[in-house]
């Protein structure tokens, strides 16, 4: 970071799923705009794209790869695709509808006897496809992954080592996907502690914390017929008082119009990288503003962006 620059930004991303598809949105606008980034925290989703840009993925890139990984006969035969079409409204074959009500009474039948619908050796291909095989020291942006040790109820934020790890340990969601085991721990999604990282942007030297949030909209007009639906909608509660608790460390908080879509709907990512584009500009003033030296911004600007390739 230029010497003249005396404050530094953390960009906190939180968890979300296919909802954290509008961090990619989000990253856009900040090196369209050229915000120099002094930290990158990920949790879960967010360690996923936070983890690929700091890697040195290019947004377009990013896209690319995310469009054909959808496409792909891997995606589209997984678990996660099975409960992406368990949560859909679109359902209306009955052949569809059955082969669904088979695929998850599957799934459900592997939940009992394994830590996840979906191995870790299965979900490390995603990563890495998606993730460098690089150490964390190497990222070309400051990276920070959070994650939840299940032995110990502690938060484990990696800041050294496989990159690929880190991201894996950060995004493994509970039941859905199988813990990592690493030593002593046993990882699993940070979002069970920390949805939205900006308390570790501040920790770890962030001036000023600019927070994501792709949280689905708290209110609703559901009815709830069945117990998993009531579970449901309490795990939803209870991760929406938990981000509001953990945004009170952020100066500045980007919200994404992400609508109630479920975490595993990965059917509208275009469409969700562009609302993180619109939030992300929305907030552009409130960053301006907060940028600690405003009469170089034009300077600044430019200078990032002739310089973007050596960063």
């Amino acid at each position: 970071m230029m010497k003249w620059i005396d404050k530094t930004i953390g960009l906190a991303l939180g968890g979300g799923g296919a909802r954290g598809l509008a961090h990619v949105g989000v990253l856009r606008v900040f090196e369209e705009e050229a915000i120099p980034i002094g930290v990158l925290v990920g949790t879960s989703a967010g360690a996923l794209v936070g983890g690929a840009y700091a890697g040195g993925v290019a947004i377009d890139e990013f896209i690319e790869k995310t469009d054909n990984y959808l496409n792909s006969d891997e995606f589209q035969s997984s678990a996660i695709k099975a409960i992406e079409d368990a949560h859909s409204q679109n359902e209306v074959g009955l052949t569809q509808k059955i082969q669904t009500y088979l695929m998850n009474r599957f799934y459900l039948a592997q939940a009992m006897f394994r830590p996840g619908i979906l191995s870790s050796k299965d979900f490390q291909s995603m990563i890495d496809y998606f993730i460098p095989d690089i150490q964390i020291e190497e990222t070309r942006v400051p990276f920070r992954a959070v994650a939840t040790d299940l032995m110990r109820g502690e938060q484990v934020v990696f800041s050294s080592g496989p990159l690929r790890q880190a991201v894996m340990a950060s995004c493994a969601v509970p039941g859905a996907i199988e813990p990592l085991n690493s030593g002593d721990m046993c990882l699993s999604d940070g979002g069970i502690i920390c949805l939205v990282p900006s308390s570790v942007a501040r920790k770890e030297g962030a001036d000023i914390v600019i927070a994501v949030a792709v949280d689905p909209d708290i209110c609703t007009a559901d009815e709830f017929h069945t117990s998993r639906e009531v579970h449901d909608r309490a795990m939803e509660i209870m991760s929406h008082q938990l981000e509001h608790y953990a945004l009170r460390e952020a100066d500045i908080i980007i919200r994404p119009d992400v609508g109630n879509l479920h975490w595993s709907d990965f059917s509208r990512a275009q469409d969700l990288i562009e609302e993180g584009e619109k939030a992300a500009r929305d907030k552009l003033e409130d960053i301006r503003h907060a940028m600690p030296v405003k009469k170089n911004w034009f300077t600044l600007k430019q200078l990032l962006k002739g310089n973007r390739k050596e960063l």
